[in-house]
């Protein structure tokens, strides 16, 4: 089948998201309004961990203009696992596991009296002794946060554990001339995106159900929310909103079916909003983590063996075990390999996902350990990287690659202007690399023609970074028709089939595959039209540029030709596809390097220069492509050098804003320098390999390792802040 001549792919064409965001005119989580819409507010636990005696909500109730109170006895019927599980996260039950867990909740007619009502609302606790860090929630007699849960018989805060291996270990050592061996730490921080969560919900006991909300997924929130609700997934719609930043934030419930249980007790719909505060306190951050490795080499830098121990942070909602195992040395051909981990409970909030979760953490010990090897035998960290990079028909712990990028993107970032610039005292220079498999998982797409040849495309996808234009533009090279004459939206659960969350870099990968597919059969019903015309049989009609070309004679018939006709030559042309795609089919690889300049007499740390090279298999929108470099540059940065979670000594967390809570903003940075690698995916119709992830992977390690080389000691523990800077420098002296 043939593309447009003059294919679009790779170009910059205007988002059709653009005007309205810029004039205000989107609609986000927090900006629907029913009518007879009430406003939800909820109680917050002030203690991190306590059992429930007893909530009084009397007073409450009492208050003119409450319609309706909710707290975990509505979901006390759901049974441990699943939807139970998931409910108590969300409101608890008979335990508070986190400070700001949500305790009750009221609906009002408006948002000042819902707020106030649920202040009425007495709660009376038996404080339990908080569980903070990972070697306390560990330990031996560690207070258990889940008395259902058990670890090899016992009762335990570990909730998942996993491990790889390959090889053998001791014989890798053993050959090995040059061993290194550190402990590295990385802090829980908050994804940074804008918009708190917002939703709608609308009960309703005679038909369907709706729930709007700003999501990651609207069809695994569906699922959810009606396991907890115990509906059957047909009563109950989703509609997702527009999304103001998300980054594996916007994957859990969080308030969702709270609002749908305020909606069917009041018999009115229900709006919630989260505040900034209980965005940081409440909403699901990335994990702390703890990484032990191991790895040795030959004296011609070979690569040996390499092992691993790690532990995250968890949580009902999640955990991102698998993707730190998966990932942590999978950039390197290591004969022998060990990787252990768990994932733990502690008394802080629901881990979620962020960009490559678990990755960032594993990879910093990783490429840590790669540089200090690289030191050690006096070779270039780059070439060091080369002799060990993973190419095709490569064999890890993880399977046997098909063509990959790795060694493309290391020869790019030591050919770039970057790499050989010299440094000034006081500066350093580091370089990492970072792998993520990309995911793949169910979606669905459906294209409809209209009468005047262009199109609408549906998916069930939600667009998270420009994934509408993306989407269409490769319906737009199948079709041979001009990007602007697609509309691109995201569909409710009724209207397409399941598709999964927007996360793991799956939308362009296994949607777009969905795409690609469905516009394929709406064009074999164009060619079969337009054969029936000529009378000849659609084997014997191309597709090109637009129109249906008859092969024996050359004639041509557009596009808007045959939709035009379509009502009389059998009725209205459209194609739909869902797919189950395989994860890993389109792994990708990420280096960054990283110049800093520290100052000795502060501790503060500046970015001087920094590159992100990436392979994108085929940038299908370039300006997406670099955008989501940058950003995953960006807020790997900041994951480094400033941000934290800082609580006291009763699990409150003390930096709950903005103003405490330091991200990167524009003027702390130099422009983060592009360059697009672009290594086909052999196993997509366009090449493509998902880019979301692997941008955040290398920076925490490239930024300490520069760090670390400008002051002439190793940093093992995140962030790089001044203080902990003038500590290392102190342990130098």
């Amino acid at each position: 089948m043939g593309h447009a001549s003059n294919s679009i792919i790779g170009q910059r064409p205007l988002r059709p998201d653009t005007v309205d965001k810029v004039l205000g005119r989107a609609n986000f989580g927090a900006d629907l309004a029913l009518p007879r819409m009430l406003h939800g507010a909820v109680l917050r636990a002030d203690c991190a961990h306590a059992r429930i005696l007893g909530i009084d909500t009397s007073a409450a109730e009492r208050i003119s203009g409450v319609k309706a109170v909710v707290t975990g006895a509505d979901f006390a019927h759901l049974p441990e696992g699943g939807g139970g599980d998931l409910a108590r996260d969300n409101l608890a039950h008979t335990k508070v596991l986190y400070h700001g867990h949500a305790v009750a909740a009221v609906a009002a007619l408006d948002a000042p009296t819902a707020r106030r009502a649920a202040r009425a609302i007495k709660v009376t606790y038996e404080e339990l002794p908080a569980v903070l860090n990972l070697e306390a929630a560990m330990a031996d007699d560690a207070v258990i946060v889940h008395e259902h849960l058990q670890d090899d018989g016992k009762p335990s805060n570990i909730r998942q554990r996993a491990e790889r291996e390959q090889g053998d270990i001791e014989s890798g050592f053993a050959e090995a001339d040059e061993i290194v061996e550190f402990e590295y730490r990385t802090p829980t921080v908050h994804q940074g995106y804008i918009e708190p969560p917002a939703c709608v919900a609308s009960y309703s006991r005679e038909g369907q159900s709706t729930l709007w909300s700003t999501t990651q997924g609207h069809f695994p929130l569906r699922d959810s929310v009606a396991s907890m609700m115990q509906m059957a997934k047909s009563d109950l719609k989703a509609i997702p909103a527009e999304v103001g930043g998300a980054f594996g934030g916007k994957t859990a419930v969080y308030q969702e079916a709270i609002a749908m249980m305020l909606s069917k007790k009041a018999g009115r719909p229900v709006q919630m909003r989260m505040s900034r505060e209980d965005v940081f306190r409440c909403a699901g951050p990335g994990a702390a983590s703890i990484c032990r490795v191991k790895v040795g080499a030959r004296r011609d830098g070979t690569l040996t063996a390499a092992t691993a121990w790690l532990a995250y942070e968890s949580s009902v909602a999640g955990t991102p075990l698998g993707g730190g195992v998966r990932s942590i040395f999978t950039s390197y051909d290591i004969p022998n390999v060990r990787v252990e981990g768990c994932s733990v409970y502690l008394n802080k909030p629901k881990v979620r996902a962020y960009r490559g979760p678990g990755a960032p953490q594993a990879t910093f010990a990783a490429e840590g350990a790669i540089d200090e090897l690289a030191g050690r035998l006096g070779m270039d960290p780059i070439e060091f990287r080369l002799k060990n990079a993973v190419s095709e028909g490569s064999v890890t712990s993880t399977g046997t690659f098909r063509k990959v990028g790795l060694v493309e993107c290391l020869e790019a970032a030591r050919d770039s202007g970057h790499y050989g610039t010299p440094l000034a005292e006081n500066q350093g220079r580091a370089v990492a690399a970072g792998f993520w498999h990309n995911g793949a998982g169910t979606s669905s797409a459906t294209i409809h023609m209209n009468d005047d040849g262009s199109a609408a495309l549906s998916t069930g996808s939600v667009d998270l970074s420009g994934t509408r234009i993306a989407l269409a533009m490769m319906a737009a090279d199948e079709l041979g028709i001009p990007v602007d004459r697609i509309a691109s939206v995201v569909a409710d659960t009724d209207s397409v089939g399941y598709a999964g969350n927007s996360a793991g870099s799956r939308t362009i990968n296994a949607t777009g595959q969905a795409v690609v597919e469905a516009t394929r059969v709406a064009i074999n019903e164009m060619k079969l039209r337009a054969a029936s015309g000529w009378n000849v049989t659609a084997d014997q009609v191309d597709w090109q540029d637009g129109a249906a070309i008859n092969s024996a004679t050359g004639d041509r018939m557009e596009a808007r030709e045959i939709c035009r006709d379509a009502q009389g030559t059998g009725g209205p042309i459209h194609g739909s596809h869902s797919l189950q795609a395989t994860a890993g089919l389109g792994p990708s690889f990420s280096v960054h390097i990283c110049d800093v300049e520290v100052d000795p007499e502060t501790g503060k740390v500046a970015i001087l220069r920094y590159t992100t090279i990436q392979d994108a298999g085929a940038a299908i929108h370039r300006d997406a492509v670099e955008g989501q470099m940058q950003g995953g540059a960006v807020q790997g940065i900041g994951w480094a050098l400033n941000e934290e979670y800082i609580y006291d000594e009763r699990g409150a967390l003390e930096n709950a804003s903005f103003l405490d809570y330091r991200m990167p903003v524009a003027s702390d940075l130099p422009m983060i320098d592009a360059i697009v690698v672009e290594v086909p995916n052999e196993l997509h119709p366009y090449g493509v390999r998902g880019v979301g992830e692997a941008p955040i992977i290398p920076p925490l390690a490239a930024v300490a390792g520069a760090v670390s080389n400008a002051i002439g000691v190793r940093i093992t523990e995140l962030p790089c802040s001044p203080p902990r800077v003038l500590a290392a420098l102190s342990r130098k002296d």
